[in-house]
């Protein structure tokens, strides 16, 4: 009897040994396959801001053919390597002086994309908060009809509703201003969706209290759903800045005007003329986003774990 106990046990161990070396194993190739996938996707990040570093002669040497013409002006086939390189021969801040001093245009488009998202972003959480705050107060099957009405126009992409802003924005007579791009984005549903969704998750039992104590509906939108709905808040304000931030159909179709265009429709010309500043500009271009990203990443994740019920 002890030697069969004694043997139970031993297997018992092994069993758990083996187990124990299994999930580490699955954790360990998990790791390394999401550090792969990590490494790949943040490749070109990287390939941008060390190349920002270059002279304007070693990227065209690195990657001149990519970006040779023809002598009718066409694009002519690449027959060579192209040589990606991530560390510079000789640190040069050339191409951030050109674009920082030398050529002003590009800091002008950089603040005409601050123009145009900042008051999107503002006005769209203020619009989306109070619609929110009505949805999830009152219910009643008009209001199920307009927010599913809200869902609907939320898939839709920007190439479906494109023609419909230009219809309205030529009717009211404001394109190739600013407001053709602000007025569509300050009433876009995706913010509606998301704070609904966060305002009623808010227990009723805490609302129908504060109205005991006397408060309005002033009162409880300002005190009680904003500041318990504040993740979804930044949330929101985070994915609609990245959104904005890097739109370019919107300006293209509604701005004629190209001195009015922002920074985003703008980095597509840049490789007609120099190679080398496109990746300066665009590595101060990405700087907002990761800022923004990076400060927010936690009420990122907190937001939209709530959305998916991972909070109680």
């Amino acid at each position: 009897m002890k030697k069969e106990k004694s043997l139970d046990r031993k297997y018992t161990k092994g069993r758990l040994r083996r187990k124990k070396l299994w999930s580490t194993f699955k954790l360990a190739l998990a790791t390394c396959i999401a550090a792969a996938f990590a490494v790949a996707f943040l490749l070109p990040i990287i390939l941008t801001i060390t190349n920002s570093f270059m002279s304007s002669s070693e990227i065209a040497a690195n990657y001149g053919s990519i970006f040779a013409t023809s002598s009718s002006g066409g694009r002519v086939y690449v027959a060579e390597k192209v040589n990606l390189k991530f560390i510079p021969d000789m640190v040069s801040f050339s191409q951030y002086s050109t674009v920082l001093l030398r050529s002003p245009e590009y800091l002008f488009k950089f603040w005409n994309s601050v123009i145009l998202v900042g008051p999107i972003v503002l006005f769209q959480l203020i619009v989306a908060s109070l619609a929110s705050y009505g949805f999830a107060r009152y219910r009643g099957k008009l209001r199920e009809i307009v927010f599913f009405a809200y869902i609907i126009l939320m898939l839709m992409p920007y190439q479906v509703t494109l023609v419909p802003n230009y219809l309205v924005s030529n009717w009211l007579k404001i394109l190739d201003t600013n407001w053709a791009i602000w007025l569509p984005g300050i009433f876009s549903p995706f913010a509606v969706f998301l704070l609904t969704k966060s305002m009623r998750r808010i227990p009723v039992a805490t609302i129908e209290a504060a109205q005991i104590d006397g408060a309005g509906e002033w009162q409880i939108y300002r005190r009680i759903c904003l500041p318990l709905s504040r993740g979804s808040l930044c949330s929101a304000a985070i994915l609609v800045f990245i959104d904005y931030w890097n739109m370019v159909e919107q300006p293209l179709i509604l701005l004629t005007d190209s001195e009015k265009h922002p920074l985003s429709v703008f980095l597509s010309k840049i490789n007609e003329g120099e190679i080398g500043l496109a990746f300066a500009v665009a590595t101060i271009y990405m700087v907002p986003t990761l800022l923004v990203f990076l400060y927010g990443e936690e009420y990122l994740v907190d937001g939209i774990t709530s959305q998916g019920g991972i909070k109680g």
